[in-house]
């Protein structure tokens, strides 16, 4: 005979399962056990913490109207929530919070709870649940090449590094295009917690296979064994998240493991190939939690950035290359560093197979697979950005009737390359900084001419600004 608590959980269900679809009913209905009715109070077990909070955040109303049905308006319910079977407190209980303060939020949850969580990574046979961080231990802050165009990134990625969960920057969201170092950093940052604080727990996830990881969960009826899982991680690392787009359930799922997370102190690192405000396919609700922390733009390196990657690689490797080499292939990839690395390679490869000396005229030759045309045409344009990235202003500036210092030295030396390396006049070279009169011109230029006879700053400044234009038209 069935007693009174099993049969009012009976008679609810009956209700809860005509009001949910098949599978929400599977994964987080037919999983409780009904313990105990005293008076209006029916006790539910439930396998875990993280299961007992999705209840109360989803389905809370519907448990309520089908207990009001069956006990009355004075129906009330309390969770026990299993622990590992090892622990002496073996359950926990929670009354319905709804509208009610939580006092037993911290909850002791091991990383191994009984067999209920089941670790995407393990290998199937395997007993024991081990958490395989899936960093790739090549990646670190000691390889990870600083410039202007990765600083904040770097320094908020250390920051978080040393002090996992414990600063502003959670979530930590780093942005930018392809090949620029999103995904070196957001494994250094892991490397680094991993032998800082072994203690903790972190998993690096491209965004594909967690959501191929639900996807299984789902077809396998296992999702809240799934979000158990990540529910233990104390450091979770989610490359190029803008694969979620339109992908809705998984959004759902992710956006609750990112709420506990991010309420119980735990960290998230999060790398996109474009900021929240652009992304497209993403509801409001998780761009929102994104943008809780802290933004990090990573950009395109700059030539001397480009030029220290190289470097870098040169002496991983054991390997030394001519410098005017080193120069062209960095000056000429301007795209991203993983081609910047592939010239490299593919250029050392070539030399050792065909077992010749590494010139330019191999240097041109691989880099030509790696970008449309490395000569280009010595332009008034092409001079104009050259001095201006190097100084570090934009070309728009040298138009303006602005006497900044930094902006006037910069169009003088313009116009000094421009008369120099194009055939255009004195009165075309003016058209191009915002219509300036050949006297102008005729001025820079002298200024200039007195400049390289007493400042050797100066002198260093233009021979490194004429060995760039000579770089891509060789």
């Amino acid at each position: 005979m069935l007693e009174n608590f099993e049969r009012v959980w009976a008679s609810c269900l009956d209700v809860i399962k005509s009001n949910v679809s098949p599978q929400v009913f599977s994964t987080w209905f037919e999983p409780i056990v009904p313990v105990a009715l005293q008076k209006d109070v029916l006790t539910i077990q439930v396998p875990s913490q993280f299961f007992y909070e999705w209840l109360e955040e989803h389905y809370v109303t519907i448990i309520r109207k089908a207990l009001v049905r069956e006990i009355g308006d004075k129906a009330k319910l309390e969770y026990r929530i299993v622990l590992d079977k090892n622990d002496h407190r073996g359950t926990i209980s929670y009354p319905n919070t709804k509208g009610n303060s939580n006092e037993n939020n911290d909850a002791f949850m091991p990383i191994t709870v009984g067999n209920q969580i089941r670790n995407p990574f393990v290998i199937p046979g395997i007993k024991k649940v081990s958490i395989d961080s899936q960093l790739n231990p090549v990646f670190t802050f000691d390889n990870f090449i600083e410039g202007d165009c990765n600083r904040l990134a770097r320094a908020a990625g250390y920051a978080v590094a040393k002090k996992p969960g414990g600063t502003a920057f959670n979530p930590l969201f780093l942005y930018g295009g392809t090949g620029i170092g999103k995904s070196h950093l957001l494994q250094a940052i892991g490397n680094q917690i991993k032998q800082i604080t072994p203690s903790k727990t972190v998993l690096y996830i491209q965004s594909d296979k967690f959501i191929n990881q639900f996807i299984e969960s789902a077809k396998n009826q296992s999702t809240h064994e799934f979000i158990n899982f990540y529910n233990l991680i104390d450091v979770l690392l989610i490359d190029d998240i803008q694969f979620f787009a339109a992908k809705e359930k998984s959004q759902e799922i992710f956006f609750n493991i990112f709420n506990h997370l991010h309420n119980n102190g735990k960290q998230l690192v999060i790398t996109s190939d474009r900021a929240p405000k652009d992304m497209e396919g993403i509801e409001e609700r998780l761009l929102s939690r994104l943008k809780w922390g802290l933004l990090a733009e990573m950009t395109l390196p700059d030539y001397e950035t480009r030029y220290s990657i190289l470097e870098k690689k040169m002496y991983a490797d054991g390997v030394i290359l001519p410098k005017d080499v080193v120069e062209y292939v960095a000056f000429n990839i301007n795209t991203n560093i993983r081609d910047l690395e592939g010239a490299m390679i593919a250029l050392l490869a070539q030399a050792s197979l065909v077992k010749r000396d590494i010139d330019i005229d191999l240097a041109k030759k691989i880099i030509k697979n790696y970008v449309k045309s490395v000569s280009r045409e010595v332009s008034v344009e092409y001079i104009q950005k050259t001095v201006c990235e190097y100084i570090g202003i934009s070309t728009e500036l040298l138009k303006e009737n602005t006497r900044k210092r930094e902006v006037v030295n910069a169009r003088q030396i313009s116009m000094y390359l421009a008369k120099k390396y194009t055939k255009n006049s004195l009165k075309e070279i003016g058209r191009h900084f915002g219509n300036k009169d050949h006297s102008t011109v005729i001025h820079s230029i002298q200024v200039v001419d007195n400049l390289l006879e007493v400042d050797k700053k100066f002198r260093e400044d233009l021979d490194e600004l004429k060995k760039r234009i000579n770089l891509s038209n060789l």
